[in-house]
């Protein structure tokens, strides 16, 4: 009936505290996030929880290495999103010990394990000896948090980090010019996007939105802030993610027909807003300030007077999901290549009350209808067909637009072996080996 996954569980696991990983386990870690009674529960990581556990309502234990989801309805995405790191196994005893504080003392299953984290400066882990698989090469990993661009790439030449991410993309082509750095690229399954919160009045006119899409240059933002390292979005989600829609065609970038439709909306000498521009650099959006500025003038060249605001980055993500916003730059990187990842957790109705990850705060009974109905649905060819009506819908409304996909970089000293790199730019260490 599509209602229950049964999941076999790899025997021999321990986690890093020495507890045995089995389907006890696996019921106390799903438990505690389905079952508000829990408690130790918590529902999820920054508003996430309908992308992970949402549907589940019964984690029930078979046998020891066996374990049976049981959903309210059929969810096809469920079997992706826990790959996901939104769904992790942690060690009951470590739970039990650390209780609300788990996030920060986390026990898990993996090749490295958890050592000291120093808020605002740095993670370590180190080589689990009991790893089920291949033991990793490396003894110790420091994950260093380095916020400014600038700041990073200095670390990385002078040695005092080995990889870097996220760079912008003037230290990208510095570092593929030196000889002790090597450079590797991989197209992403992101999307950085300007959101236009439905909620504010004149925003709710969506001919005021088709004009704020054409009233923006998104091959002058590629030229100029990616550097040619990415590629205009066009949809919710980037074609390299099946069910993606090719035959929409963007919004050109068209002054007068901006202005056109500002004044068929009521507002021909334009209007004043807030353009809220993120404080930290993603791939996504590698200088958002930069962009915001361009941003900004695009719009004021069709009458838009956009204020531009900054918040401290927790503040913006607290104030965005509560709406405080009139146009605000975000991005998304997905986690599993599902459709749904993007078009449920971004866009859905459900997703649009505070705290919201749906930061548009936009509702399309007829777009939800068609997610919705794509995730009881099993096997792409019967939900792609849904997508595609749903990527019209959204391309029709307007509640963002979408401005890149970008590549992912990664930038890493010359002596490091096999460094990957996934197209959602997540780190696997595993099989790292550095020269000495």
């Amino acid at each position: 009936d599509g209602l229950v996954l049964t999941c076999k569980l790899r025997k021999g696991v321990k986690f890093h505290d020495g507890t045995p990983f089995n389907a006890h386990a696996v019921k106390v870690s799903f438990d505690r996030v389905i079952d508000k009674s829990h408690p130790f529960h918590q529902y999820g990581t920054w508003r996430y929880p309908a992308l992970g556990l949402g549907p589940v309502k019964e984690v029930k234990v078979i046998d020891e290495y066996t374990v049976a989801l049981r959903t309210e309805k059929p969810y096809a995405p469920l079997v992706a999103n826990l790959a996901l790191w939104l769904c992790p196994i942690l060690s009951p005893a470590a739970i039990e010990k650390y209780k609300g504080d788990i996030g920060r003392n986390p026990v898990g299953t993996g090749p490295f394990k958890f050592v000291k984290w120093i808020k605002d400066d740095q993670i370590i882990v180190e080589r689990n000896e009991e790893y089920w698989g291949q033991k990793p090469h490396l003894d110790r990993i420091i994950l260093k948090a380095i916020p400014e661009v600038s700041a990073r790439f200095m670390a990385l030449q002078t040695g005092a980090i080995d990889i870097a991410d996220d760079l912008d993309p003037d230290s990208i082509q510095m570092a593929k010019s030196n000889p002790n750095f090597k450079v590797i690229e991989q197209p992403s399954v992101n999307v950085g996007y300007l959101a236009i919160n439905t909620k504010k009045p004149i925003l709710s006119n969506k001919q005021v939105r088709q004009a704020i899409a054409h009233a923006i240059d998104k091959q002058t933002i590629i030229k100029t802030i990616f550097r040619g390292l990415a590629i205009p979005a066009v949809n919710p989600f980037p074609p390299s993610i099946w069910g993606y829609n090719f035959k929409i065609k963007d919004y050109e970038y068209n002054v007068q027909k901006a202005k056109a439709l500002l004044a068929q909306a009521g507002y021909p000498n334009g209007f004043s807003t807030e353009l809220w521009a993120m404080p930290v650099s993603r791939a996504y959006m590698p200088e958002p300030v930069k962009t915001a500025e361009l941003i900004q003038g695009y719009l004021a060249a069709v009458g838009i007077n956009a204020k531009i605001v900054r918040h401290e980055w927790g503040a913006y993500l607290d104030k965005t999901a509560k709406g405080e916003h009139d146009l605000c730059m975000l991005g998304w990187l997905g986690g599993n290549a599902d459709p749904d990842n993007f078009l449920y957790g971004l866009l859905h109705s459900d997703n649009s009350k505070p705290p919201a990850a749906n930061v548009a705060f936009w509702q399309n009974p007829e777009f939800d209808r068609l997610v919705k109905e794509a995730q009881g649905l099993f096997g792409k060819e019967k939900r792609a067909p849904l997508y595609l009506k749903a990527q019209e819908i959204f391309h029709e409304e307007v509640p963002w637009v979408p401005l890149a996909h970008s590549t992912i970089v990664r930038i890493y000293n010359k002596k490091l072996h096999d460094v990957p790199l996934r197209p959602n730019g997540l780190n696997s260490f595993q099989m790292v080996w550095k020269e000495k």
